[in-house]
């Protein structure tokens, strides 16, 4: 409830500076960062990641650069990527909780000499070849199907027939 309340005044805070810088004829750079997981086997996860650049305010932005240094090698290959919309997959063989630092744009404007910078939004943490629930039943569905068989296999040998506790249960007079 806490977060929720605080993500709320955060978004109300990012639109209200978004509204003033607007409309005082700058650029205004807009950037989001987001991540998603797929397991492709039970050791190797891709990371599919995108950075979404916007200019909204009414001011062209020239010398636009983006530097995104958060994709450790350590815990991630590069796989692919498209420069248009800067869209990259990533794939991790390395059991971990990523953090990803946020994505830095760099511009310049019309009407000062400086660099400006903008930053992404941050990803939540990403939890790389964790072990979910369905996908443990996934990778030991094997192994679960020869326990059940033999289960029911005991259970039955186990267990008396109908027929026979019948046939015990009526005495002949």
């Amino acid at each position: 409830m806490v977060t929720q309340i605080a993500k709320c005044l955060v978004s109300v805070l990012i639109v209200a500076m978004f509204l003033t810088l607007a409309s005082s004829g700058a650029s205004f750079i807009v950037t989001h960062k987001k991540a998603t997981l797929t397991r492709l086997k039970f050791d190797v996860e891709r990371v599919s990641a995108s950075i979404d650049i916007y200019n909204q305010g009414s001011a062209t932005a020239y010398d636009v650069s983006l530097t995104d240094d958060s994709w450790s090698k350590v815990f991630f290959s590069h796989y692919h990527g498209a420069l248009v919309s800067h869209a990259f997959e990533l794939e991790s063989k390395v059991q971990a909780l990523f953090y990803g630092a946020p994505a830095v744009i760099t511009f310049r404007i019309p009407t000062k000499a400086a660099l400006q910078e903008a930053y992404a939004t941050p990803i939540l943490p990403l939890d790389i070849l964790a072990d979910r629930p369905l996908r443990l039943l996934a990778k030991y569905r094997s192994l679960i199907s020869v326990i059940s068989i033999m289960a029911s296999f005991v259970y039955l040998v186990a267990t008396p027939s109908k027929s026979n506790a019948a046939k015990g249960g009526k005495k002949k007079h």
